[in-house]
């Protein structure tokens, strides 16, 4: 990302609620055949201090194609983003810009045996389906999801290095911010009100 020391997340567990917050992740590998990428639902682990480490699984034969476990691979995780109308600036202003929350993460996979990549699916699923009136789990038939979970491959990502933005229209006065945000939270054609509670977020702890 493009060098913006004042728009830089510097706290971890910032970037451990971004993350959690916005499990559809991207994965970009170096492979010894060109640049690959795919995107995958991910889950960050219990950790200590500031570790950042991640679980997710890829589907064959992805891994082959990322060469995993082999070298570094880039992990880009996005928030709420969304067009910023210059109509919610002050007279005369025109420029318009994109505001974002966006996490970029580097480490080398480890690739999980068959019964942890199981475990992982295990989480996954439960994670999501909890929020279900009537969730299902992979427990209903465990040896057809068996079946089903060798056609992936599990992988655990300790962090080693991450580079994160949080760009919310910090260069504006109080008053446009307020209009910025109120744009978002309308009717209009660029409304976003998740993008509106980062910013709110964002003035709190400033």
């Amino acid at each position: 990302m493009r060098h913006t020391p004042h728009y830089l997340m510097t706290d971890a567990h910032e970037v451990i609620r971004l993350l959690k917050g916005n499990p559809w992740m991207t994965y970009v590998s170096p492979a010894s055949g060109g640049l690959v990428a795919s995107h995958y639902p991910t889950l960050v682990e219990d950790s200590d201090g500031d570790e950042i480490v991640v679980v997710s699984h890829f589907g064959r034969p992805d891994e082959v194609a990322h060469e995993l476990g082999q070298h570094e691979v880039l992990v880009i995780a996005q928030g709420p983003h969304g067009y910023i109308s210059p109509n919610w600036y002050a007279e005369g202003d025109f420029i318009p810009t994109w505001n974002h929350v966006t996490a970029h993460l580097w480490g080398v996979p480890e690739l999980l045996s068959p019964e942890e990549n199981f475990q992982v699916l295990h989480r996954l699923t439960d994670h999501f389906e909890q929020v279900m009136p009537e969730p299902r789990s992979l427990t209903i038939d465990e040896s057809y999801a068996e079946r089903v979970a060798k056609g992936t491959v599990g992988l655990r990502i300790r962090v080693t290095r991450w580079d994160a933005r949080a760009k919310l229209s910090q260069n504006k006065a109080p008053e446009v911010r307020a209009r910025i945000r109120e744009g978002l939270r309308g009717d209009g054609p660029y409304a976003h009100p998740a993008l509106a509670d980062e910013m709110e977020r964002l003035e709190g702890r400033e």
